[in-house]
């Protein structure tokens, strides 16, 4: 009916891209405030406070067993629903912020991050042979546009990275001769685009109403486009979006089982790969914390706690026998 409130998981979603979070924390927040709600039989969290915040937490915690980040992540959007958007407080909740284990990330060697890449192709290779020859986060590499990619200069431009901070990261010499390639074809798909009435692709913040064409051009255009159009009302007119980040999980992993090692291995290990082998290289720990885009040194200091140097750094007495 015109006219009326807008519902509640809207107003969360409005205050959410009022704050400018990410797609992804936007996700998240909903989908863990619907949880609440259906968790107390469809209460409205108006009516609700602390006591049913630490319910619901301590179920999550004890009953389903989810992780500490999990958990804090749950609880976060439950804070952000009563502060930012019921202006309620909410006062106490008897169930604190849950603490993980710190752990040390898994690294592959140069020749085991070789034999996963032999086992991928095509568009896959180059988005994993580009996180780990220039550091990214699967989402900031399947968020790169065709303009972020400097070949005169051999550098791309991370925009709107992790902390909304942009930074710029080497561009490998070894893919170059791939992504022209890519690239030629990324285009042929756009101009197909153009002719068939599409040819959109999603602009961040006001940048459509600012430049009007913009959405069309080439430069524009993502990296890795998915390969249908996406219709989704939330994002405008029918656009071509990037690649979903699962099918580059799926694709990974797949080639880790073909590839037969025995480590656990993530998108996320080929950035940890590139740091540690940077540090392993010799270089130093603030060149490498830039090019990572960490905000404090200390989020890289824990690559020099997996350098193939034995523990810490130091020599077995074993050895010395």
């Amino acid at each position: 009916m015109e006219g009326s409130p807008p519902k509640l998981l809207d107003r969360v979603r409005t205050a959410i891209r009022v704050r400018h979070y990410s797609r992804r924390t936007e996700q998240a927040y909903v989908d863990w405030i619907r949880r609440f709600i259906v968790y107390h039989k469809k209460t409205h969290p108006a009516e609700m406070g602390a006591p049913e915040i630490s319910a619901f937490l301590e179920w999550l915690a004890v009953r389903q067993r989810v992780s500490a980040s999990t958990q804090n992540q749950a609880l976060s959007a439950l804070l952000f629903l009563y502060r930012h958007v019921l202006g309620k407080d909410v006062g106490a909740i008897d169930v604190p912020r849950a603490y993980g284990p710190t752990r040390v990330p898994v690294v592959l060697s140069r020749d085991e991050v070789g034999r996963v890449l032999a086992q991928l192709q095509g568009m896959l290779w180059l988005i994993v042979a580009l996180i780990y020859g220039a550091g990214l986060r699967l989402q900031e590499c399947l968020e790169l546009r065709v303009k972020d990619i400097d070949f005169d200069r051999r550098e791309v431009a991370v925009r709107r990275g992790k902390g909304q901070k942009d930074r710029r990261t080497m561009l490998p010499t070894g893919v170059e001769g791939r992504l022209r390639t890519h690239l030629a074809e990324v285009k042929g798909q756009h101009e197909r685009d153009l002719t068939a009435g599409y040819g959109r692709v999603v602009l961040p913040f006001a940048l459509d109403r600012k430049y009007p064409n913009a959405a069309h051009e080439w430069a524009w255009q993502f990296l890795f486009p998915a390969s249908r159009i996406c219709r989704d009302p939330q994002y405008g007119p029918p656009s071509r979006y990037h690649l979903h980040e699962s099918v580059v999980q799926r694709a990974v992993a797949e080639a880790n089982r073909k590839a037969g090692l025995a480590k656990r291995v993530s998108c996320h290990t080929f950035r940890h790969s590139f740091a540690t082998h940077l540090l392993e290289d010799g270089y130093d720990i603030r060149t490498v914390q830039e090019l990572l885009g960490h905000a404090d040194v200390s989020t890289t200091m824990i690559y020099t706690h997996v350098l193939n140097r034995g523990g810490l750094g130091v020599k077995s007495p074993f050895d010395r026998m």
